[in-house]
């Protein structure tokens, strides 16, 4: 036992973190595998659609979350508690406002995505201002540097969703995809663990000052159109699978896009760390770039192993995460692997502009993020069709991404040194 403390005692709360995103992905996939091999192509087919819900779910919630991490960092004293407050207004009010969104359009959304009831739409909604509240007390202590609390609040929803779900599953006799949305809304209301809510007054009378105000809704701003383009890139292609293809197809797309997408999972883990540390490094006038290319090069060099291991083994991986009835898809498990690996690296250098407000590579994300949609919506006469759409979507956004790199560092440069000369 003395052991185990004095190891954890040398650990860092971000190594600590990394550890932590490591094992909620790991959870998380175990979530979505068992719920494959449980379920069948067909009926994980809703599942997977929930579970997509969720992850354009995380990304808006991102807005607030990466906004109170930002203005965490950069604001203190009064101007930190009345923006605190702020935040908590806005996620609640936004939150019940598309929760009720949801509620109203529940059968609609049926219709759209073909699935079996419009009750999990339903029990979804009621849990959605959860949600961004949520967001905002990661973002918190992602700000703040607290990054042990901020691996609990994901460990707690993690364990919570996976627990219960199946627990659900198993116990009742209802329709998988009311028992899923139910087990997710839950898990929601565990993710609020840890919290501090303390000298929180979601409705206070102060203000910020205009200043601070629209410095704060520019990066919003800024923030909620590059997660629109996330959402759009990294959730368009299962959505429009649900609509285009049947239950079977659908079902094991998902299981490809699942699997393919462990990249991106990760990446994810390097942003939380990236964002706080390049906004701490602009504050402080230190060079920025060297964060980056560190980050760019753990992910390209894990991408380029994923790849591979999904081109030499496809069969062993697609047997042993969702068994022999998914295995169709194994040829193309690769290309989707690769698809996701470009998005992930470029997805590096777009939250490292946005660390540094540039607004740019949020345009070019959006137009390659409306492309994609509407290639596949132009060619999608077989899957291995939909995935071809999305390599060269991703191609052409990670040059786009590449090059404004070197012409804003070139430009900079030039600036500085005009300004030695002068």
């Amino acid at each position: 036992m003395s052991t185990i403390k004095l190891a954890l005692k040398r650990i860092s709360p971000k190594q600590l973190f990394m550890v932590s995103a490591l094992l909620v992905n790991g959870g998380n996939y175990l979530y979505n595998l068992l719920l494959g091999r449980l379920l069948g192509p067909e009926a994980f087919a809703d599942a997977a659609l929930l579970v997509t819900l969720l992850l354009v779910l995380s990304f808006v919630g991102m807005t607030f979350q990466l906004a109170t991490t930002k203005f965490a960092v950069l604001f203190s004293d009064q101007t930190w508690v009345t923006f605190k407050n702020t935040m908590y207004r806005y996620a609640l009010v936004f939150g019940v406002f598309t929760g009720i969104l949801v509620l109203i359009f529940s059968k609609n959304l049926q219709a759209l995505f073909n699935t079996q009831n419009h009750y999990m739409f339903m029990i979804f909604a009621v849990a959605i201002p959860l949600y961004f509240v949520m967001s905002v007390n990661r973002g918190r202590f992602q700000g703040g540097h607290d990054f042990s609390k901020l691996a609990g609040t994901y460990q707690t929803e993690m364990w919570s969703r996976l627990l219960l779900t199946f627990a659900l599953l198993l116990l009742l006799p209802f329709e998988p995809g009311i028992l899923i949305a139910t087990g997710i809304s839950l898990s929601f209301v565990f993710g609020l663990f840890p919290s501090d809510f303390k000298g929180v007054k979601v409705f206070s009378k102060e203000r910020l000052s205009t200043v601070d105000l629209k410095q704060v809704w520019i990066f919003i701003g800024l923030t909620a159109g590059y997660e629109l383009t996330q959402i759009i890139i990294n959730n368009s292609d299962i959505l429009l699978v649900k609509h285009y293809f049947d239950d079977k197809q659908a079902g094991l797309y998902s299981s490809l896009a699942l699997i393919g997408r462990v990249v991106y999972f990760v990446a994810w883990m390097f942003v939380m760390l990236l964002m706080p540390t390049v906004i701490q490094k602009q504050k402080d006038g230190e060079p920025t770039a060297p964060v980056l290319f560190k980050y760019v090069f753990f992910i390209g060099t894990l991408s380029a192993f994923i790849v591979a291991v999904c081109y030499l083994l496809p069969n062993l991986i697609i047997t042993l995460m969702f068994g022999d009835a998914y295995l169709s898809i194994a040829p193309l498990l690769w290309k989707y692997a690769l698809a996701t690996s470009l998005f992930a690296v470029s997805n590096i250098f777009a939250y490292y502009f946005l660390s540094l407000n540039q607004y740019s590579p949020v345009i070019l994300s959006g137009l390659l993020g409306f492309s994609q949609v509407a290639l596949i919506m132009l060619y999608h006469d077989a899957l291995e069709t939909v995935v071809h759409m999305q390599i060269i979507a991703m191609v052409i956004l990670l040059v786009a991404q590449l090059l404004f790199f070197i012409i804003k560092n070139k430009t900079d440069s030039k600036i500085i040194k005009e300004q030695q000369k002068s």
